[in-house]
């Protein structure tokens, strides 16, 4: 996959991973447009990006989708990559929570059928590209669960995981490639209440991203997710024991 001159969509692109991927991609010779809920946080992603233009809007809701989609045709009919990598995550525990089900609803909707609604409303766009890529932002959490604070999280990325492998066999003889990018725990604000502070700088993330798109690695595994995928084709039972040790 080329990772020069493309124009790339990048969902929740104002902090953390997001962020990062827009700042290397965009400092590569590529365009990039990143979306964002918050006005103030999109400007100020903005005032440290190069080659890059922001939409607001949230990728869960219909209405702000189907807007994000109609800007992007009437101003950028050249994009070829779009990276998934809004998210929702919240902490919980499926014992004592009360209302397990509606965050899980929440978290669904967000990370797995928001980007099964977005992928289909641009892939006529991405079919007209010589070359295009949809790269979807999952977890290693979608091979091995975590009970801990983050179990419907994970679900949703097994969903998200599922759906990117059947959407890669669909599309194996098109111009559209797809990636999934498995980040480990990453040190974001989206992730400190679950130790981010202990996880690896997103950077890190952008950069294994670029990697594995250049050596066309459909499944980037960054950091620990590599230990982790390898031990759960050894022993899945083995893995889930290592994902779900206590954490002081």
């Amino acid at each position: 996959m080329k990772t020069t001159e493309n124009t790339v969509l990048i969902t929740g692109g104002t902090s953390g991973i997001g962020f990062e991927i827009a700042k290397l991609l965009s400092t590569t010779g590529n365009q990039v447009i990143i979306t964002g809920r918050n006005q103030h946080r999109l400007n100020s992603a903005l005032s440290q990006l190069k080659n890059a233009s922001g939409i607001l809007g949230d990728i869960s809701s219909k209405v702000d989708t189907e807007n994000l989609v109609a800007t992007i045709k009437k101003d950028f009919p050249e994009l070829n990559v779009i990276i998934n990598n809004a998210g929702k995550a919240v902490i919980h525990n499926l014992l004592e929570e009360e209302d397990n089900f509606g965050i899980a609803v929440n978290e669904m909707l967000t990370n797995y059928l928001s980007v099964i609604r977005l992928n289909q409303l641009l892939l006529p766009l991405l079919s007209e590209a010589k070359e295009a890529a949809i790269i979807n932002v999952s977890s290693i959490l979608a091979i091995v669960p975590r009970f801990i604070a983050t179990s419907t999280y994970a679900a949703s990325k097994a969903a998200l995981h599922s759906y990117t492998l059947s959407l890669r066999t669909a599309l194996i003889n098109s111009n559209i490639k797809v990636f999934e990018l498995m980040p480990p725990l990453v040190n974001t604000s989206f992730s400190s209440e679950i130790g981010g502070e202990n996880g690896i700088p997103p950077s890190e993330v952008a950069y294994a991203l670029l990697n594995g798109l250049k050596e066309n690695i459909h499944e980037i595994h960054v950091g620990q997710t590599q230990y982790i995928y390898d031990l759960y084709l050894k022993s899945p039972e083995e893995a889930l024991q290592a994902m779900n040790q206590k954490r002081e």
